[in-house]
């Protein structure tokens, strides 16, 4: 019999409320176009270090057992900024950007990525581009009012928080959306 397995992803969880507050705001902005999105949950933000997928759970006490090796000290991230992927006449991701902490978090990603070539799990073929999803767009109806909106909080920021700790995540979907829980997490240490 297989082994179970989990939908998990690395992350960066926003813990100022501030920020949240802000990059709720411009969702909501991007939802009341009209546009046929799927806007990320307030209690969903965050910042994804690497997507892994589907893995066994005995894979799972592997990454966390890796994960656990990652030393970096605590670090202050800027938000802010409008992005989307893989581009503005193309919408299919509308994400915040990140304006400070982004050495880091590349230093962060290239780590975690070590950890799962090591368990055998090929890097990412997109270069890694720090940032926060909003909402995902699912077609094109009122595409122009939406790249308009796009356009007018391109430059919002969204405020700052200091990142002290790199969590693993459970991702379990449902007809309403993902509902995501910590697996395990590793604190910044002081060096």
């Amino acid at each position: 019999m297989p082994s179970p397995e989990l939908r998990v992803f690395v992350a960066i969880d926003i813990p100022s409320s501030e920020v949240l507050s802000n990059l709720s705001r411009a969702r909501d902005l991007l939802v009341e176009t009209g546009a046929d999105l799927k806007p990320v949950a307030t209690e969903n933000l965050h910042l994804t270090i690497r997507f892994i997928g589907e893995v066994p759970i005995k894979i799972v006490n592997e990454i966390c057992r890796g994960l656990s090796n990652l030393v970096f000290k605590p670090f202050k991230i800027r938000v802010s900024g409008i992005g989307v992927f893989p581009s503005i006449a193309r919408p299919r991701v509308i994400w915040a950007g990140v304006s400070e902490g982004v050495r880091e978090l590349v230093q962060i990603h290239d780590e975690v990525n070590a950890v799962l070539a090591k368990l055998g799990m090929p890097p990412e073929r997109e270069k890694f581009v720090p940032h926060v999803t909003l909402a995902r767009v699912r077609s094109s109806r009122n595409l122009s009012r939406l790249v308009k909106v796009i356009n007018s909080i391109i430059s919002m920021e969204f405020g700052e928080f200091v990142v002290d700790r790199v969590t693993l995540k459970k991702s379990t979907l449902t007809p309403s959306g993902p509902i995501y829980n910590d697996v395990c997490s590793v604190k910044a240490k002081e060096q």
